[in-house]
């Protein structure tokens, strides 16, 4: 019933016109609409509704993220905007924060200004 229907995303901050900053300038995302209730940015044709949430507390998961073709490239074009990926404890990471899974995809992941978790995964094409 649902897929033929487009998905919207939705990522939850504290303050809107910090997360235009990030959301547009930093990771280059369009933005399609502002209002009272959300900044509505488009990844790739997909709605993504930047909500304020006054009593936000970020969860300790992934949130969002992006199936991208080249993960090291792009994981360096962010670099140069000033993104930081995260390292985690136990995981064998590259240099530049990316972790291959056990069946070869590569992901990496980065917080928004508001801690909210987003990653990038290049897929393993078979």
């Amino acid at each position: 019933m649902l897929a033929p229907a487009p998905f919207i995303a939705f990522i939850p901050v504290t303050d809107v016109a910090v997360a235009r900053t990030f959301y547009e300038s930093t990771l280059g995302l369009p933005v399609v609409e502002e209002g009272p209730f959300a900044l509505v940015v488009s990844a790739h044709g997909t709605k993504i509704r930047i909500t304020p949430v006054p009593d936000f507390v970020p969860q300790p998961f992934t949130i969002a993220g992006w199936d991208v073709e080249d993960v090291d490239a792009t994981i360096a074009g962010l670099v140069s905007r000033g993104v930081v990926f995260n390292r985690y404890d136990g995981m064998e990471q590259r240099d530049n924060g990316a972790w291959e899974s056990p069946n070869g995809d590569l992901v990496a992941w980065f917080t928004d200004p508001f801690g909210n978790t987003l990653s990038l995964t290049s897929f393993l094409v078979s």
